[in-house]
């Protein structure tokens, strides 16, 4: 499963060894004994990366697969779209988790990629 961390002026992205069913009910555990708000919604979440990146041609034939979007969004960059989960705290907040379950070797790959400074959650 990966995991993409969305705060305010970071993105962060790891994967976890556990299946997106089991981590969603324990977030949800936890935020049932802290007493905290939870939003989980079925959503899709972009970060982008330098379009000369090596493992371009990979992305590509993942797209052509339609297990994730490519988009040319800036000069030098291409976005990355991934669908999967949405999980926050405040509904009018970007701030958040998104976390997808793909097969492992695309899990993989993910973990290679150096996500370019610009990101978002759609």
């Amino acid at each position: 499963m990966l995991k993409l961390t969305y705060t305010e002026n970071n993105f962060n992205l790891e994967y976890l060894n556990q299946s997106l069913t089991n981590w969603v009910a324990n977030r949800v555990t936890l935020a049932m004994r802290t007493v905290t708000n939870i939003h989980i919604q079925p959503s899709h979440a972009s970060f982008s990366i330098p379009v000369h990146s090596r493992y371009m041609h990979d992305l590509e034939n993942l797209a052509a697969e339609d297990i994730l979007e490519l988009c040319n969004c800036d000069i030098g960059l291409v976005e990355i779209t991934l669908q999967g989960t949405w999980l926050t705290s405040d509904m009018e907040s970007d701030l958040g988790l998104f976390v997808t379950e793909l097969e492992p070797s695309i899990e993989s790959l993910f973990q290679q990629l150096e996500p370019a400074s610009q990101f978002c959650h759609i």
